[in-house]
């Protein structure tokens, strides 16, 4: 079919990452240090990523691509979709019901199920409002305390909303997403768990300017994870 989607200038481009960081429907990405248009049927035409390039390298055409979300992407059509979304299912907001949710088990044998209670938890994909984070206890956790710390589910997740994310890998300050999400939800509690490796420090810095600049007295902690799974602060 024949839409407005976005054209992206390389030449032009200068690789700061602000047009994929915008775009809440997970069509552009960066490759190559470049933004590219990686899924067309996944851009909506609305231009969002186009204010925040500050080299004017993102523009709006009419051409033929798939239509968004649609059958010729190999996605369910948007009748089909139990959580419609006008964009990448994967960036749907949903709360998680669990009681059918299937259990791992610990070495003790006994069934632990997942604590996690909401989608997305990537800070780059998760909105600045949603229901979930109504009195929500926060977690903003670096993405490998899951993989380093083994309880971490039991001892971290459970009651809490949770945001994930690597300052290093995403390139990224989550400093002002973190201050929208506190100004306009009521949030109880931020807990912040980050490796003791000092890449992760952004972290830690991101969530305490969040909290300054946000205005708000909310109480938070921090815990440190040994990269051998061990706590080294909390």
């Amino acid at each position: 079919m024949i839409r407005k989607t976005i054209k992206i200038d390389e030449e032009k481009c200068t690789g700061c990452g602000l047009c994929a960081d915008a775009c809440r429907e997970g069509a552009i990405a960066m490759v190559n240090g470049k933004a590219k248009l990686v899924r067309e049927d996944f851009c909506d035409g609305l231009g969002n990523c186009l204010p925040v390039c500050p080299a004017g390298a993102i523009a709006l055409e009419e051409r033929e691509t798939a239509a968004p979300g649609g059958d010729a992407a190999g996605f369910p059509s948007e009748k089909a979709r139990p959580h419609p979304f006008a964009g990448c299912p994967g960036s749907g907001t949903r709360t998680l019901k669990r009681r059918n949710a299937p259990a791992v088990r610990e070495e003790s044998g006994a069934p632990a199920p997942s604590e996690l209670t909401q989608w997305p938890v990537q800070i780059r994909l998760v909105p600045v409002r949603a229901p979930f984070f109504d009195g929500a206890r926060l977690l903003v956790a670096a993405d490998c305390t899951a993989y380093a710390y083994a309880a971490f589910h039991r001892d971290f997740l459970r009651g809490r909303i949770a945001l994930i994310g690597c300052p290093k890998l995403d390139g990224t300050d989550y400093a002002e997403k973190l201050t929208e999400i506190l100004r306009n939800n009521e949030i109880r509690s931020v807990k912040v768990v980050r490796m003791e490796v000092p890449c992760c420090g952004g972290l830690e810095s991101s969530v305490k300017r969040a909290l300054q600049n946000s205005g708000k007295m909310i109480p938070w902690q921090v815990a440190v994870i040994s990269t051998d799974g061990g706590i080294l602060e909390e």
